[in-house]
C-alpha cells in the first residue's frame, strides 16, 4: 500500500469508522481514483482534505465504493429456491419471520423479499431491516422509485400489483414499504442484531478480504436464530460453512444449526 493512500486509509477510519484495509485494494483503490481524478484532485491527500469539510464529495465518495448495482430478482432461479424451498422450511415452526436485508443498496432486495413473504400463503406477519452503509442508497431505496430496466425481472402480476407507473420509471407502492425498516448500518465496524430468520446479503462480500469475509460469516451465525437461512450471492459461495456454525441446504443458502 503507497503511503500517500495507507494515510488516507487510516484518515477515512478515523472520520467514519469504515475501515478501507478490509476491501479488497486493488478493486478500492482503482475506483476510488476514478472518482478523485474526476474531482480534480491529484492525490488522496488533497481529496481527504476537501473531504472532510464536504459532506456532498464524502457522500460520493461513499456512493463509489458501496457498488450500488442492483435489480428486482436479481439471478431468479436463485429467488424462486428461496421461495419454493427456505420460506416454507423456515415456516415450519412459526407464522411470522423477522428478516435482514444486509448491504441493501438502493432497495431492490428488500422489496424483492417483501413481495415473496407477502405471498407465503400461511405467513401471518414479517419484518424486514434493510440496511447499508451508504446514506445516498438508502434515500434512494425510501424513496421507492426505479427505471424500467430494473424490474426486467418481477413477474408481471407482482408489477401492476405493487409498483404504479410514473413518468420514465414506476413508484413501489406504499403496501410494499410498510414491513421495511430501512437504517445505516456498517457489516464491518457495527454490532448485529439477533435472532433473525433470515439474512440476505448478496454480491457484496466479494470485495471484502478473506478475513474480513470469514469475520462476517461468524458474525451472520450469531445473527441467525437456530435453523434460520443465510442467503448469499453467485459469486460467494462459502466452502467451509460447518467453521461457521452453518451447513449448505442449497447452492447459495446455509442454515444455521
Amino acid at each position: 500500500m503507497d503511503q500517500d493512500y495507507a494515510t488516507f486509509s487510516n484518515q477515512i477510519k478515523k472520520h467514519t469508522g469504515i475501515d478501507l484495509s478490509l476491501y479488497k485494494e486493488a478493486q478500492m483503490k482503482r475506483r476510488l481514483i476514478a472518482l478523485r481524478e474526476k474531482k480534480g484532485y491529484k492525490s488522496f491527500s488533497d481529496f481527504y482534505d476537501a473531504m472532510k469539510d464536504n459532506n456532498t464529495l464524502l457522500d460520493e465518495f461513499l456512493d463509489r465504493m458501496t457498488i450500488n448495482v442492483s435489480e428486482f430478482f436479481r439471478n431468479p432461479t436463485r429467488w424462486e429456491v428461496l421461495e419454493k424451498e427456505m420460506i416454507p422450511r423456515l415456516m415450519s415452526d412459526r407464522k411470522s419471520l423477522n428478516v435482514w436485508s444486509a448491504a441493501c443498496s438502493t432497495g431492490e432486495e428488500p422489496y424483492t423479499l417483501a413481495m415473496l413473504l407477502r405471498k407465503a400463503v400461511h405467513l401471518k406477519d414479517f419484518s424486514i431491516l434493510a440496511t447499508d452503509i451508504d446514506e445516498l442508497a438508502l434515500k434512494r431505496a425510501k424513496l421507492g422509485y426505479y427505471l424500467e430496466r430494473s424490474l426486467k425481472d418481477v413477474p408481471s402480476e407482482m408489477k401492476s400489483k405493487y409498483f404504479e407507473k410514473d413518468g420514465i420509471g414506476y413508484k413501489v407502492e406504499d403496501i410494499l414499504k410498510e414491513k421495511i425498516t430501512f437504517a445505516k448500518h456498517n457489516m464491518l465496524a457495527d454490532p448485529f442484531k439477533p435472532e433473525f430468520d433470515l439474512i440476505v446479503c448478496r454480491n457484496v462480500m466479494i470485495y471484502f478480504t478473506e478475513d474480513a469475509k470469514a469475520e462476517l460469516y461468524r458474525k451472520f451465525s450469531a445473527a441467525l436464530r437456530p435453523g434460520g437461512i443465510l442467503f448469499v450471492g453467485s459469486t460467494e459461495q462459502i466452502f467451509n460453512p460447518k467453521q461457521f456454525g452453518l451447513e449448505s441446504v442449497a447452492t447459495f443458502f446455509y442454515v444455521k444449526k
